[in-house]
Protein backbone atom coordinates (compact mmCIF):
# COMPACT_ATOMS: atom_id res chain seq x y z
CA UNK A 1 0.00 0.00 0.00
CA UNK A 2 2.87 2.52 0.83
CA UNK A 3 4.45 1.94 -2.40
CA UNK A 4 1.43 2.11 -4.38
CA UNK A 5 0.85 5.76 -2.52
CA UNK A 6 4.79 6.55 -3.44
CA UNK A 7 4.01 5.74 -6.87
CA UNK A 8 1.07 8.03 -7.19
CA UNK A 9 2.50 10.96 -5.54
CA UNK A 10 5.95 10.74 -7.49
CA UNK A 11 3.65 10.45 -10.56
CA UNK A 12 1.64 13.86 -9.04
CA UNK A 13 5.22 15.62 -8.30
CA UNK A 14 6.37 14.65 -12.46
CA UNK A 15 3.26 16.06 -13.50
CA UNK A 16 3.32 19.68 -11.38
CA UNK A 17 7.15 19.72 -12.07
CA UNK A 18 6.60 19.01 -16.41
CA UNK A 19 3.65 21.68 -15.90
CA UNK A 20 5.30 24.72 -14.44
CA UNK A 21 8.34 24.42 -16.87
CA UNK A 22 6.05 23.88 -20.18
CA UNK A 23 3.74 26.80 -19.20
CA UNK A 24 6.99 29.28 -18.78
CA UNK A 25 8.53 28.43 -21.64
CA UNK A 26 5.47 28.42 -23.71
CA UNK A 27 3.08 30.91 -22.30
CA UNK A 28 3.74 33.54 -24.50
CA UNK A 29 2.63 31.64 -27.93
CA UNK A 30 -0.88 30.20 -26.32
CA UNK A 31 -1.78 34.07 -25.38
CA UNK A 32 -1.34 34.90 -29.23
CA UNK A 33 -3.14 31.46 -30.01
CA UNK A 34 -6.36 32.74 -27.92
CA UNK A 35 -6.53 36.13 -29.28
CA UNK A 36 -5.94 34.66 -33.03
CA UNK A 37 -8.60 32.68 -32.34
CA UNK A 38 -11.01 35.28 -30.93
CA UNK A 39 -10.38 38.35 -33.70
CA UNK A 40 -12.86 38.15 -36.04
CA UNK A 41 -11.04 38.18 -39.84
CA UNK A 42 -7.17 40.03 -39.48
CA UNK A 43 -7.72 43.69 -38.82
CA UNK A 44 -5.42 43.55 -35.65
CA UNK A 45 -3.08 40.69 -35.72
CA UNK A 46 -1.87 39.11 -39.14
CA UNK A 47 -0.22 36.22 -37.61
CA UNK A 48 1.37 34.57 -34.70
CA UNK A 49 4.51 37.18 -35.06
CA UNK A 50 2.46 39.94 -35.66
CA UNK A 51 0.75 39.47 -32.49
CA UNK A 52 3.54 38.83 -30.25
CA UNK A 53 5.14 41.83 -31.76
CA UNK A 54 2.20 44.05 -31.23
CA UNK A 55 1.87 42.75 -27.68
CA UNK A 56 4.97 43.41 -26.38
CA UNK A 57 5.05 46.76 -27.89
CA UNK A 58 1.84 47.75 -26.10
CA UNK A 59 2.05 45.87 -22.90
CA UNK A 60 5.58 45.39 -22.60
CA UNK A 61 7.46 42.18 -22.21
CA UNK A 62 5.51 41.20 -19.05
CA UNK A 63 2.09 41.60 -21.06
CA UNK A 64 2.70 38.49 -22.97
CA UNK A 65 2.76 36.62 -19.18
CA UNK A 66 -0.78 38.19 -18.90
CA UNK A 67 -3.04 35.02 -16.95
CA UNK A 68 0.31 33.22 -16.19
CA UNK A 69 -0.47 33.37 -12.87
CA UNK A 70 -3.41 31.17 -13.42
CA UNK A 71 -1.74 28.50 -15.29
CA UNK A 72 0.76 28.36 -13.21
CA UNK A 73 -0.87 27.65 -9.88
CA UNK A 74 -3.73 25.12 -11.43
CA UNK A 75 -0.94 23.26 -14.38
CA UNK A 76 0.21 21.21 -11.51
CA UNK A 77 -3.19 19.67 -10.54
CA UNK A 78 -4.63 19.71 -13.80
CA UNK A 79 -1.32 17.67 -16.01
CA UNK A 80 -0.64 15.50 -12.58
CA UNK A 81 -4.50 14.50 -12.79
CA UNK A 82 -4.02 13.97 -16.54
CA UNK A 83 -0.78 11.93 -16.54
CA UNK A 84 -1.52 10.05 -13.56
CA UNK A 85 -5.41 9.46 -14.55
CA UNK A 86 -3.67 7.63 -17.81
CA UNK A 87 -1.62 5.49 -15.95
CA UNK A 88 -4.50 4.26 -13.75
CA UNK A 89 -7.12 3.81 -16.66
CA UNK A 90 -3.87 2.02 -18.41
CA UNK A 91 -3.12 -0.21 -15.57
CA UNK A 92 -6.83 -0.94 -14.95
CA UNK A 93 -7.84 -2.10 -18.57
CA UNK A 94 -4.43 -3.53 -19.75
CA UNK A 95 -3.42 -6.02 -16.86
CA UNK A 96 0.37 -4.67 -16.49
CA UNK A 97 -0.19 -1.62 -18.14
CA UNK A 98 2.34 -2.53 -20.98
CA UNK A 99 0.90 -4.53 -23.68
CA UNK A 100 -0.06 -2.56 -26.75
CA UNK A 101 -3.65 -2.45 -27.19
CA UNK A 102 -5.03 0.70 -29.16
CA UNK A 103 -8.69 -0.12 -28.32
CA UNK A 104 -7.91 0.19 -24.47
CA UNK A 105 -5.22 2.90 -24.90
CA UNK A 106 -7.64 5.23 -26.37
CA UNK A 107 -10.41 4.43 -23.85
CA UNK A 108 -7.47 5.17 -21.14
CA UNK A 109 -6.68 7.91 -22.82
CA UNK A 110 -10.38 9.11 -22.94
CA UNK A 111 -10.58 8.58 -18.99
CA UNK A 112 -7.71 11.13 -18.37
CA UNK A 113 -9.34 13.84 -20.67
CA UNK A 114 -12.56 13.22 -19.10
CA UNK A 115 -10.83 13.50 -15.12
CA UNK A 116 -9.17 16.58 -15.78
CA UNK A 117 -11.85 19.11 -17.01
CA UNK A 118 -12.13 19.63 -13.44
CA UNK A 119 -9.28 21.49 -13.40
CA UNK A 120 -8.72 22.22 -16.98
CA UNK A 121 -12.54 24.19 -17.37
CA UNK A 122 -12.09 26.77 -14.43
CA UNK A 123 -8.39 27.28 -15.22
CA UNK A 124 -9.21 28.13 -18.83
CA UNK A 125 -11.92 30.14 -17.80
CA UNK A 126 -10.09 32.46 -16.19
CA UNK A 127 -6.83 32.41 -18.37
CA UNK A 128 -8.69 33.31 -21.55
CA UNK A 129 -10.31 36.56 -20.00
CA UNK A 130 -6.90 37.90 -18.78
CA UNK A 131 -5.34 36.80 -22.05
CA UNK A 132 -7.55 38.80 -24.47
CA UNK A 133 -8.15 41.52 -22.21
CA UNK A 134 -5.29 43.36 -24.31
CA UNK A 135 -6.50 42.52 -27.51
CA UNK A 136 -9.99 44.38 -26.17
CA UNK A 137 -8.42 47.54 -25.12
CA UNK A 138 -6.23 48.31 -27.86
CA UNK A 139 -8.75 49.26 -29.98
CA UNK A 140 -9.47 52.11 -27.36
CA UNK A 141 -6.05 52.79 -26.33
CA UNK A 142 -6.12 56.34 -28.61
CA UNK A 143 -9.03 57.18 -27.72
CA UNK A 144 -8.65 59.56 -24.61
CA UNK A 145 -13.17 60.62 -24.87
CA UNK A 146 -14.37 56.69 -24.47
CA UNK A 147 -16.68 56.74 -21.65
CA UNK A 148 -16.03 54.70 -18.47
CA UNK A 149 -18.08 51.61 -17.02
CA UNK A 150 -18.34 50.50 -13.46
CA UNK A 151 -20.28 47.18 -14.73
CA UNK A 152 -19.20 43.95 -13.89
CA UNK A 153 -16.80 41.92 -15.44
CA UNK A 154 -19.32 39.43 -16.17
CA UNK A 155 -21.29 41.41 -18.85
CA UNK A 156 -20.19 41.27 -22.35
CA UNK A 157 -18.76 44.59 -23.14
CA UNK A 158 -15.35 45.12 -23.59
CA UNK A 159 -15.42 49.00 -22.63
CA UNK A 160 -13.71 48.71 -19.38
CA UNK A 161 -10.30 49.47 -19.45
CA UNK A 162 -9.06 48.78 -15.69
CA UNK A 163 -7.36 45.60 -15.83
CA UNK A 164 -8.90 42.89 -14.72
CA UNK A 165 -7.51 40.06 -12.41
CA UNK A 166 -8.31 36.51 -11.78
CA UNK A 167 -9.41 36.64 -8.03
CA UNK A 168 -12.07 39.37 -9.03
CA UNK A 169 -13.55 37.82 -12.49
CA UNK A 170 -13.46 34.20 -10.43
CA UNK A 171 -15.70 36.24 -7.15
CA UNK A 172 -17.59 37.75 -10.28
CA UNK A 173 -18.69 34.22 -11.66
CA UNK A 174 -19.14 32.67 -8.22
CA UNK A 175 -21.53 36.00 -6.91
CA UNK A 176 -23.45 36.41 -10.15
CA UNK A 177 -23.67 32.65 -11.62
CA UNK A 178 -22.46 30.36 -8.76
CA UNK A 179 -19.99 27.47 -9.47
CA UNK A 180 -21.40 27.26 -13.31
CA UNK A 181 -20.22 30.37 -13.91
CA UNK A 182 -16.53 29.06 -13.39
CA UNK A 183 -17.52 26.21 -15.23
CA UNK A 184 -19.15 27.72 -18.94
CA UNK A 185 -17.82 25.92 -21.51
CA UNK A 186 -17.35 22.61 -19.92
CA UNK A 187 -19.18 20.37 -22.96
CA UNK A 188 -16.61 22.30 -25.44
CA UNK A 189 -13.47 21.64 -23.41
CA UNK A 190 -14.67 18.07 -23.00
CA UNK A 191 -15.33 17.81 -26.81
CA UNK A 192 -12.07 19.31 -26.73
CA UNK A 193 -9.66 17.00 -24.21
CA UNK A 194 -10.92 14.18 -25.00
CA UNK A 195 -10.60 13.26 -28.05
CA UNK A 196 -7.05 14.75 -27.89
CA UNK A 197 -6.52 12.44 -25.08
CA UNK A 198 -7.88 9.58 -27.22
CA UNK A 199 -5.32 10.17 -29.73
CA UNK A 200 -2.03 11.80 -28.00
CA UNK A 201 -1.48 9.04 -25.41
CA UNK A 202 -2.04 6.20 -27.50
CA UNK A 203 0.55 7.67 -30.23
CA UNK A 204 3.26 8.93 -27.38
CA UNK A 205 2.77 4.85 -26.12
CA UNK A 206 3.45 3.70 -29.52
CA UNK A 207 6.28 6.01 -30.39
CA UNK A 208 7.76 5.72 -27.14
CA UNK A 209 7.98 2.26 -27.12
CA UNK A 210 10.31 2.48 -30.30
CA UNK A 211 12.89 4.23 -28.23
CA UNK A 212 13.13 1.41 -25.10
CA UNK A 213 15.90 0.10 -24.61
CA UNK A 214 16.06 -3.24 -23.52
CA UNK A 215 18.42 -3.40 -20.67
CA UNK A 216 16.66 -0.04 -18.98
CA UNK A 217 13.25 -0.76 -19.88
CA UNK A 218 12.80 2.51 -20.50
CA UNK A 219 13.33 5.58 -23.49
CA UNK A 220 15.99 8.39 -23.34
CA UNK A 221 14.73 11.72 -22.54
CA UNK A 222 15.48 12.80 -25.75
CA UNK A 223 13.22 9.93 -27.31
CA UNK A 224 10.56 10.37 -25.12
CA UNK A 225 10.72 14.36 -25.67
CA UNK A 226 10.45 13.86 -29.23
CA UNK A 227 7.85 11.07 -28.96
CA UNK A 228 5.45 13.62 -26.75
CA UNK A 229 6.79 16.53 -29.24
CA UNK A 230 4.89 14.66 -32.23
CA UNK A 231 2.00 13.02 -30.51
CA UNK A 232 1.28 16.34 -28.96
CA UNK A 233 1.56 18.62 -31.97
CA UNK A 234 -0.27 16.40 -34.37
CA UNK A 235 -3.18 16.16 -31.53
CA UNK A 236 -3.25 19.71 -30.87
CA UNK A 237 -3.66 20.26 -34.26
CA UNK A 238 -6.14 17.73 -34.80
CA UNK A 239 -8.42 19.13 -32.42
CA UNK A 240 -7.96 22.97 -33.31
CA UNK A 241 -11.72 23.39 -34.83
CA UNK A 242 -13.05 22.60 -31.03
CA UNK A 243 -10.45 24.75 -29.49
CA UNK A 244 -11.59 27.76 -31.45
CA UNK A 245 -15.48 26.92 -30.44
CA UNK A 246 -14.09 26.52 -26.87
CA UNK A 247 -12.19 29.58 -26.71
CA UNK A 248 -14.87 31.69 -28.54
CA UNK A 249 -17.80 30.24 -26.00
CA UNK A 250 -15.69 31.28 -22.86
CA UNK A 251 -14.77 34.40 -23.94
CA UNK A 252 -16.78 36.68 -21.81
CA UNK A 253 -15.54 40.59 -22.73
CA UNK A 254 -16.55 41.13 -26.77
CA UNK A 255 -15.38 43.65 -28.70
CA UNK A 256 -17.63 45.90 -30.99
CA UNK A 257 -19.81 43.62 -33.48
CA UNK A 258 -18.16 40.24 -32.14
CA UNK A 259 -20.84 37.92 -31.63
CA UNK A 260 -22.44 36.37 -27.97
CA UNK A 261 -22.96 32.36 -28.39
CA UNK A 262 -25.65 29.99 -26.71
CA UNK A 263 -23.94 27.12 -27.26
CA UNK A 264 -21.65 24.45 -29.27
CA UNK A 265 -23.88 24.41 -31.93
CA UNK A 266 -24.79 27.99 -32.19
CA UNK A 267 -20.61 29.15 -32.25
CA UNK A 268 -20.52 26.80 -34.89
CA UNK A 269 -23.08 28.15 -37.11
CA UNK A 270 -21.89 31.34 -37.00
CA UNK A 271 -18.54 31.10 -37.02
CA UNK A 272 -18.99 29.17 -40.57
CA UNK A 273 -21.47 31.91 -42.12
CA UNK A 274 -19.76 34.79 -40.98
CA UNK A 275 -16.33 33.68 -40.96
CA UNK A 276 -15.44 30.82 -43.06
CA UNK A 277 -14.22 27.01 -42.80
CA UNK A 278 -10.68 28.24 -42.36
CA UNK A 279 -12.08 30.17 -39.21
CA UNK A 280 -12.18 26.91 -37.65
CA UNK A 281 -8.27 26.63 -37.59
CA UNK A 282 -7.06 29.69 -36.60
CA UNK A 283 -4.36 29.04 -33.77
CA UNK A 284 -3.57 26.17 -35.25
CA UNK A 285 -0.27 26.90 -35.69
CA UNK A 286 0.17 28.26 -32.25
CA UNK A 287 -1.51 25.66 -31.11
CA UNK A 288 1.06 22.84 -32.14
CA UNK A 289 3.98 25.18 -30.74
CA UNK A 290 2.81 25.03 -27.57
CA UNK A 291 1.70 21.75 -26.63
CA UNK A 292 4.31 20.19 -28.35
CA UNK A 293 7.20 21.13 -26.15
CA UNK A 294 4.20 21.17 -23.24
CA UNK A 295 3.94 17.73 -23.41
CA UNK A 296 8.03 16.53 -24.59
CA UNK A 297 8.71 18.54 -21.56
CA UNK A 298 5.92 16.81 -19.45
CA UNK A 299 7.00 13.04 -20.94
CA UNK A 300 10.22 13.74 -20.63
CA UNK A 301 10.08 14.55 -16.88
CA UNK A 302 7.57 11.97 -16.08
CA UNK A 303 10.26 9.07 -17.52
CA UNK A 304 13.42 10.66 -16.06
CA UNK A 305 10.93 10.12 -12.68
CA UNK A 306 11.81 13.34 -10.82
CA UNK A 307 9.50 12.63 -8.47
CA UNK A 308 10.48 9.23 -7.96
CA UNK A 309 14.25 10.72 -7.42
CA UNK A 310 12.70 13.55 -4.59
CA UNK A 311 10.74 11.29 -2.49
CA UNK A 312 13.45 9.28 -2.44
CA UNK A 313 15.74 12.15 -1.42
CA UNK A 314 12.73 12.54 1.48
CA UNK A 315 12.72 8.80 2.58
Amino acid sequence: MVACDSSIAAKLINGGVAGLVGVTCVFPIDLAKTRLQNQHGKDMYKGMIDCLMKTAYAEGFLGMYRGAAVNLTLVTPEKAIKLAANDFFRQLLMEDGMQRNLKMEMLAGCGAGMCQVVVTCPMEMLKIQLQDAGRLAAPHQSSTSAPSSSRSYTTGSASTHKRPSATLIAWELFRTQGLAGLYKGLGATLLRDIPFSIIYFPMFANLNNLGVHELTGKASFAHSFMSGCIAGSLAAVAVTPLDVLKTRIQTLKKGLGEDVYSGIMDCARKLWIQEGPSAFMKGAGCRALVIAPLFGIAQGVYFIGIGEHILKYFE
